[in-house]
């Protein structure tokens, strides 16, 4: 990479590895640190803290509740704004490692009503009541990385690229960006306990993408979550930025999603194809609430992507076909071939909350709301 590429990023000119002699310090054996992590008022942006416990937990009911100023997270107002953190899932910490931890946590108001842009609370009451379905999900996340100057990343300051297509799972100094991160990151999920399966480069240069799942229920939701916020973390550290914008450029670039691939047990199981169809044709009449569903401004931000262009099916309109990238629902070819398997919604934005798409799939496919 260039030298003059994120020359002005304060994090890429810290040199790492003084870090290295202060991680070294002995603690003692019983002695935690704790990252607090939870989505703000944004929708999209997480935040963290850290604290110390005297003890190795073993599950998230063990820890304590937390509280941190709502009012500088778009959550509260300054004369009322202690918020209240909910740890739900615990992860290793591949930063500081040893018995050190991640904390996803729930964030609820004063009055113990969950925040705005608290949707686990919800997704989780409708996932409950469709355990005997054993709903998997596995999560497609698409990313671009920018410069510090919100460029994307070995793009020409004064220009463009050449056109999508020796770019999607490249390899070379002239198709690939930032491979380096992309690893780091994969190693740290795997390491924390993300279920993260794999990677790719995509159509975009200096697009990537990686895969959490398949997973059941609600812990899609935790796990993608802590994958955004190790990606957002290791990017820190070097200096670079991760935009989950679903349509970070304009013009004949493609988008960034978050393909939502889904199964049922039925659907697993021999003869499975027809569930599919019978969910692909619910699904189809609840378009429009999906779709308010699938990004954090109500379809707003999915509006610049979902273009018909770009591997994409039109925001306004419902499609489902088998291996057609251009639909809002494809079934793969092979789940069409065996007669059983899942499908994939193509819909969700890259800056979905996953906890709302998983309830609105379920609310539709499984409890005929």
């Amino acid at each position: 990479m260039h030298s003059s590429i994120l020359e002005d990023s304060p994090n890429a000119r810290i040199n790492k590895t003084i870090l290295d002699r202060y991680l070294a310090l002995p603690l003692e054996d019983n002695i935690v640190q704790a990252t607090y992590v939870w989505i703000d008022g944004t929708g999209e942006d997480l935040r963290c803290k850290d604290r110390t416990l005297d003890f190795i937990p073993s599950s998230p009911k063990e820890l304590p509740v937390w509280n941190y100023d709502g009012s500088s997270c778009y959550q509260a107002e300054g004369s009322n704004s202690d918020t209240y953190l909910y740890p739900v899932a615990m992860y290793k910490d591949p930063f500081r490692r040893g018995n050190n931890i991640l904390v996803m946590c729930d964030t609820y108001k004063y009055d113990g009503t969950p925040t705005a842009t608290n949707k686990r609370k919800s997704c989780l009451e409708i996932v409950n009541k469709c355990t005997a379905e054993e709903p998997w999900f596995g999560i497609e996340q698409e990313y671009t990385f920018l410069d510090f100057d919100g460029h994307p990343l070995g793009w020409p300051k004064n220009g463009f690229p050449g056109p999508q297509g020796p770019y999607y799972c490249g390899v070379g100094a002239n198709k690939v960006y930032a491979r380096d991160i992309v690893d780091a990151h994969y190693r740290a999920c795997l390491y924390a306990g993300v279920k993260v399966s794999g990677t790719n480069a995509e159509v975009m240069p200096a697009q990537w993408e990686f895969q959490v799942g398949p997973c059941l229920g609600i812990s899609i939701g935790d796990d993608l979550w802590m994958a955004r916020f190790l990606l957002h973390r290791i990017s820190e550290e070097f200096g670079i930025v991760a935009t989950l914008d679903p349509k970070p450029m304009p013009g004949d670039w493609n988008g960034a999603g978050a393909h939502t691939n889904v199964s049922t047990k039925a659907m697993r199981e021999d003869g499975g194809i027809q569930e599919i169809e019978k969910a692909v044709a619910k699904l189809s009449k609840c378009h429009e609430r999906h779709i308010r569903a699938y990004d954090p401004k109500q379809g707003q931000d999915n509006a610049r992507r979902l273009t018909g262009k770009h591997e994409t099916s039109s925001i306004n309109d419902f499609s489902a076909g088998v291996a057609n990238r251009g639909c809002s629902i494809r079934i793969p070819r092979g789940v069409h071939s065996d007669g059983k398997g899942y499908f994939e919604d193509r819909r969700p934005s890259s800056n979905c909350d996953p906890y709302s798409v998983v309830e609105a799939i379920l609310r539709t496919i499984c409890l005929d709301e």
